[in-house]
């Protein structure tokens, strides 16, 4: 059954797949343009805080369609519409250029927080709460969940998170569970739409909260 599912997630990925083309920057240009860049996404796309998503060897289709969609508003925030008012689209495939031959950095087990955590119980618990969420994310990773109709991810990811380039669908591998959980629970609730026929949204509607963190840390872990 899961294989049916899987087949499916596949197919409609395929089927609202379209190659973005742009032109390819020059990643010594982008390393000068990104200097604004650095205090939220940190040296080299490596940001310090786990909100603010990792830039590093992230594909510059992806980067320069974002940058595109701030300055156009139709993606929404306040901080990143302001800095890609700025930009040529010169400036984007340069920028875009330099963050994509960046080396991501690796992450460390993601932490339970908040309301998840016990505080009756030893760090060791917290690590194996942990882990069961990672095993039940990289199930629905690599399966989707039939009973919800979620679509698996690796149909347009990757079976390591590397993403689509020439779809510019974004690599995911190593990225902050904090900021995927962010976009996702956007995506879910419909506060982020700027994806082909917002398939994002249909497919994070249906998690829950539960999972969108277990698939979230699952990702973080990828290398």
């Amino acid at each position: 059954m899961k294989k049916n599912w899987l087949a499916l997630s596949l197919a409609l990925a395929f089927a609202s797949t379209s190659s973005w083309l742009h032109a390819e920057g020059n990643s010594d240009s982008g390393k000068e343009k990104s200097a604004a860049c650095l205090s939220c996404h940190g040296e080299h796309g490596n940001s310090m805080v786990s909100t603010f998503p990792k830039l590093a060897q992230q594909h510059s289709s992806y980067l320069v369609k974002q940058l595109r969609e701030f300055k156009r508003g139709t993606r929404k925030d306040p901080m990143m519409s302001a800095m890609a008012i700025g930009l040529s689209d010169e400036d984007m495939d340069d920028i875009a250029a330099y963050y994509s031959e960046q080396k991501i950095s690796l992450n460390t087990l993601p932490v339970l927080n908040g309301d998840d955590e016990d505080d009756s119980k030893p760090a060791a618990a917290g690590d194996e709460a942990v882990n069961a969420l990672i095993t039940q994310g990289s199930d629905l990773y690599r399966n989707g969940d039939l009973a919800r109709e979620v679509s698996a991810c690796i149909a347009c990811h990757g079976p390591l998170g590397e993403g689509n380039k020439p779809a510019a669908f974004p690599s995911l591998k190593s990225q902050h569970a904090d900021y995927l959980i962010k976009a996702l629970s956007d995506f879910k609730s419909g506060t982020r739409s700027n994806n082909p026929d917002n398939m994002m949204h249909m497919i994070a509607k249906k998690m829950t909260l539960e999972e969108i963190k277990a698939v979230a840390y699952r990702i973080s872990m990828m290398k």
